[in-house]
């Protein structure tokens, strides 16, 4: 049983026959429990006249999967079994970060009939997000109360990644294109094939004459290249501690996510394989061996239930795992926060030899709140604060000039310019022949 507000209205509105009634003279106490006898009656009445809410059955309908921040909709369907209408209302158990309204549903079953009603969920948090009950009160007619049961209907959605990078997608393709035959690479390097013959323009570089074809052709004859397709892209993201922290509205690892989707989109459309790897102390998430549309549902089914843990990531193993996904000529592109250099010895210590077949990128996610603490001067606290922004600042370059003399490359941004940052220079190495 339940009473709502309606009870509590009905019992102060006894405070007008209480004032007029002791104003004739009748005990105060009198008056005061013949209300509370009177409002206690109606309230059994009304309870008894409502339908049972557990002569009903309950099923779900739930999307299997949704992205994080995009709203979906659940359904709750109610199968009124009993010989009264059910005024009903309708709390879906789901947790805050599913996004559900906190308000109840209303619905109106006749008796035998059945109804669904909508439950809107705005999704906060990756992974997989649940309900275990249903609870549905029945109203009686008076509106004082009714009658409750709590039913037992699970429901589960897997939350994505948001992959709001996705918007930088159709210009990085677009550049690909162009790289890929619209506008044929001029200078053989280490990554391109032989694409075609053309003639020569003034500008083009006099390396690329085919003078063999110009003999044959009578006017000057040009080779073309292209990117080579059929490399390897290794990702490792860092699911260490150092993911947890918070930048803008996420956290490093919801960054380097992104980063990670926006790159394989724009391999896996170049012809290269992508390899996904989420570590810390051991292997968190693989996605290796599938190409072609499969891939990205692949990687963010895999990505979902991933979160950051509270412990130092172990390099040796991280870098260890990548070696046996591939032994190609690849991009390895580790996605991890090296922003200290006392922290950063276990990583700067396992990172791998340098290689003329093997790019190594290091993507960092920044905090742009840092860049202003830096910059403000005006108590005593913000000077201090100035000192502290501008340490971290100097430590975290002074790890980046460790990954460069290591034979790396280092980039760092800030959550919403990794992601394209770091497909604009791979899209760079393709160019010149790199990859």
């Amino acid at each position: 049983m339940f009473i709502s507000s309606r009870l509590a209205l009905a019992l102060g509105l006894g405070l007008i026959p209480l004032v007029a009634l002791t104003a004739a003279g009748m005990p105060v106490w009198a008056v005061l429990g013949g209300w509370i006898l009177l409002c206690a009656a109606l309230l059994i009445v009304d309870v008894a006249a409502a339908a049972s809410a557990r002569t009903v059955t309950v099923a779900r309908r739930v999307p299997g999967r949704a992205r994080m921040g995009e709203a979906v909709d659940a359904q709750v369907s109610v199968h009124n079994h009993g010989t009264r209408t059910l005024n009903a209302l309708i709390r879906d158990g789901w947790q805050p970060t599913a996004g559900a309204s906190s308000q109840r549903l209303q619905a109106t079953i006749p008796a035998g009939e059945r109804r669904r009603v909508i439950v809107p969920l705005v999704p906060r948090r990756r992974g997989e997000l649940a309900s275990e009950f249903v609870f549905i009160r029945s109203r009686g007619p008076l509106g004082l109360g009714g009658r409750q049961t709590r039913h037992q209907v699970r429901g589960a959605i897997r939350v994505l990644p948001a992959f709001s990078s996705r918007k930088h997608l159709p210009s990085r393709l677009a550049r690909l294109r162009e790289l890929d035959g619209n506008t044929s690479i001029q200078v053989r390097g280490q990554g391109t094939e032989f694409d075609s013959l053309r003639e020569y323009v003034r500008g083009d570089d006099v390396r690329s004459i085919d003078w063999r074809a110009t003999a044959r052709a009578g006017t000057t004859m040009l080779r073309t290249w292209r990117p080579e397709r059929d490399r390897h892209v290794v990702i490792l993201i860092d699911t260490g501690r150092t993911a947890a922290a918070r930048v803008g509205d996420g956290t490093r690892l919801d960054a380097s996510l992104e980063a990670s989707l926006l790159l394989a989109a724009l391999a896996t459309r170049a012809g290269d394989h992508v390899h996904l790897l989420l570590y810390d102390r051991t292997v968190r998430a693989r996605v290796t061996g599938i190409d072609g549309t499969g891939l990205l549902p692949a990687m963010t089914d895999a990505m979902a239930p991933v979160h950051a843990r509270l412990v130092d990531t172990d390099w040796a193993g991280a870098f260890a795992a990548i070696r046996t996904l591939t032994t190609r000529p690849s991009l390895v592109v580790v996605l991890t926060a090296q922003d200290a250099a006392e922290s950063a010895r276990g990583f700067l210590g396992a990172f791998p030899n340098p290689s003329r077949s093997t790019t190594v990128l290091v993507g960092s996610v920044t905090d742009d709140a840092i860049g202003e603490l830096a910059k403000q001067r005006g108590s005593r606290e913000e000077i201090y604060l100035a000192a502290a922004a501008e340490r971290t600042m100097r430590d975290a370059e002074n790890v980046a000039d460790a990954i460069r003399r290591a034979g790396g490359e280092a980039i760092t941004a800030d959550p919403e310019s990794l992601p394209p940052k770091i497909a604009d220079r791979y899209l760079e190495l393709k160019a010149a022949g790199r990859l």
